[in-house]
Formats: structure tokens, sequence, C-alpha cells
């Protein structure tokens, strides 16, 4: 079928198969480009598919020449519905990783389960015994937890309700949302989906049986940003819940210290991500603040930050670079005094009429029509594909 993008307000209901493959391997490129990083040679990542989880995995395996064992939760195509985009990148890494002569092992399930965790243990057992870095980039709506009980997670702020500027996607005008507060089982839920619990769990579970090694390296993924978004981020829900995950690390590491396990949250860049586009006040900010940054000379997507993290902030010969807040950070450049300073002054003048020529919404449609596949240099669109 020919497959084009069905865009319905902040979200796309299509992917293309070798739009997602192209993606994968632009990706694929710049790690080799960039060379070699002497890091993990066995690694789990749990959340494998999209963003800062499938680039990850792409560094260890391209960068570090590892051995992978992905997790994600995936939808086949059915009839003509598409599969997920996250299934097409699965498709596209284990491919390219056999035709490189690397190990490459894709699970599709839910990463909360028990099962799911049973049946990658069963694997590390079998074919790794055991690995050395484990990445923790889950993000999921709703979270069923062991005893059964089904939580969900909400976009809201703690304390008293935020209204600020924001982009409508739909007709390009700047309007303001408001962003209600949270009661507290809302904050409950949210932190049970989005917190370090199921973090904890599967490091408790890799542990009990023998499947990590000594003096591993666990890293889960967090964003703070400008105090422009804080009540959304820092403050909100959501805050709440990235809390949890730094206490989470400090937990795993004390729990683990006699086996040298450490664990550590790396603060990234804002970017587009499915996630990121449904959230108010988010895709204004971020399409001002990448204008800035490409102007800068100093944008990064998902696989430049993560080739940095890696090469520079974790395996980088002299220790692992963490600051002052014991964090691992490649959000330095989005929170530089310079680019900072330059966002909160077209904030204050953005509106309707000069929207286009002080954002780079261009910039941010064409990395929303990417993580779907579509708008890829290199593809013939026109072009018959099996999904």
């Amino acid at each position: 079928m020919i497959v084009e993008p069905k865009v319905k307000g902040f979200i796309c209901t299509t992917a293309h198969p070798t739009g997602c493959e192209k993606n994968v391997e632009r990706q694929i490129e710049y790690v080799k480009e960039k060379g070699a990083i002497n890091g993990a040679k066995k690694v789990l990542v749990i959340g494998a598919s999209t963003g800062y989880g499938l680039a990850s995995r792409i560094t260890a395996a391209f960068g570090m020449q590892a051995a992978t064992i992905g997790v994600s939760f995936e939808k086949e195509a059915s009839g003509k519905r598409t599969a997920t985009p996250g299934y097409y990148n699965n498709r596209a890494f284990d491919k390219n990783a056999q035709e490189n002569g690397l190990y490459a092992r894709t699970i599709n399930g839910d990463a909360f389960s028990k099962e799911v965790k049973d049946e990658v243990i069963a694997l590390i057992k079998k074919d790794l015994g055991k690995v050395d870095m484990v990445i923790y980039s889950l993000a999921a709506p709703r979270r069923t937890t062991s005893d059964g009980v089904t939580y969900t997670s909400t976009l809201k702020t703690v304390g008293e309700a935020f209204t600020q500027k924001n982009w409508n996607l739909r007709d390009d005008t700047v309007n303001e949302a408001t962003i209600p507060v949270a009661d507290e089982n809302e904050i409950l839920s949210t932190v049970k989906v989005m917190g370090g619990e199921d973090w904890s769990d599967w490091i408790d579970a890799l542990v009990l049986n023998d499947v990590i090694e000594d003096n591993a390296i666990t890293v889960a993924y967090s964003y703070i940003g400008p105090k422009l978004t804080y009540p959304i981020y820092h403050e909100g829900t959501i805050g709440r819940a990235k809390a949890h995950v730094s206490k989470t690390a400090g937990e795993i590491t004390d729990k683990y210290s006699d086996k040298g396990i450490k664990a550590f949250v790396s603060v990234n860049k804002a970017l587009v991500t499915q996630a990121s586009a449904a959230i108010p006040v988010v895709p204004l900010y971020l399409s001002v603040l990448y204008r800035i940054m490409k102007e800068k000379g100093i944008h990064e997507g998902c696989i430049e930050q993560m080739y940095r993290l890696y090469s520079d902030k974790v395996y980088n010969g002299s220790g692992i670079r963490t600051e002052d807040d014991g964090m691992l950070h490649v959000d330095d450049l989005e929170m530089r005094q310079d680019v900072q300073e330059e966002v909160m002054k077209v904030w204050e003048e953005i509106n309707s009429d000069n929207l286009l020529s002080l954002a780079d919404t261009k910039g941010y449609w064409l990395d929303f029509y990417n993580m779907f596949g579509f708008k890829l240099e290199g593809v013939d669109y026109t072009k018959d594909v099996a999904v």
C-alpha cells in the first residue's frame, strides 16, 4: 500500500516502514562516523524502540560494538492499519545489527510485567550470561503493577493551575493554555507509572537471578528544563515522578554497593517526541529553542545527545562525569545562559503574527514527521510498500 501521514492534532496514526528504516540507518551512520566508544559490551535497553531509548541502543551497538537486548511494546500492522513506528524501528535495528555481525534480540511486550522480565532474564542467561549496562528509557501512559492494580499517568500541575502561551498546532496561532491541578490520587498514579519503581524492580530481578555484572552501570532518563516550564515538568505531576526517579537512583546504588552497581539519572535536552507533542506550552518552547540553538550551531537530536552522553560523560576514560546534583547532564547546551536569555526574550515577543519568523515551526514539524518515518530524504513515498 501507499502510506501517507494521517495527523490528528498532535498524533500521527500511520507510520512508514521504509522511512522508519531510513531514520534508523541515518542514526547508525552518525555513530559510525563519530567513532568507537570504549564502553559496555552487553547492554539491556528497556524502552528501546523510539527516541532516546532507540538512540541509546544504536550508540551501544554501533559505537561500543555491544550485544544488545531491547524491550518495547509495539503493534504490528493489521489490515490497512500500519504498525507503530517503534515496530518498524526495531525491525530496522535488528536487520542492521545482523548485517554488521552484532548480537541483537528484541522482545515485544509489556516491560512492566513479570512475564517480560522473566523472558528477558531467560534470554540473558542463555545468550549473554550477564549484562554490564542497563538503560531504562520507558515511556508509557499506564502501568499495571504486580498486585494487579492499573495506574494511569496524568499531565497536571501541583498546587495551582498554570496558564502560559501556547502554540495551536492546528492553525499556527499563539493562544493560552491552562493546565489544571492534580489531586493526590493523580499525583500518586503518575509517580507509579513514570517514577523509579519499575526501574528498581528490573534491577532487583536482574540481581536476584544473577544476570547483571558486578560494577554494572544503569542509567534512566529525565528532563528538568527552564523555569518557564517548571510548573509542568519540574513541579507538576511529571516532576514528582522524575524526582522519584532521582531518589531511586540513589537507592539502587546504596542497595547494591557491595556489588558496585551504580545507578545514574541523565538529564537530557528537550526534543520533539510522541510524549512532548501532547504537552501544552512545550511545542512553542521547543520551536523557539530549536531556532536559537540552530542559529548558534549547537542543536542536537536524540542520537547526537546519546552519543555525547556515553562518549563524554559515561565512558570517557577518566570516570563518570556527574554535576553537583549527582546527575549526568546533556541538557547543558539547552540551559546555557545565553540560550535561555534569548529564549525568554523571544517568548515575551512571540504572538500569532510573528510566530513563523520567531520560531522554528518547520523544524518542529520535520522532527515530528520523521518520528513516524515521513519526510526523510531518499525515500520514495509514492511507492507501494509492504506494511
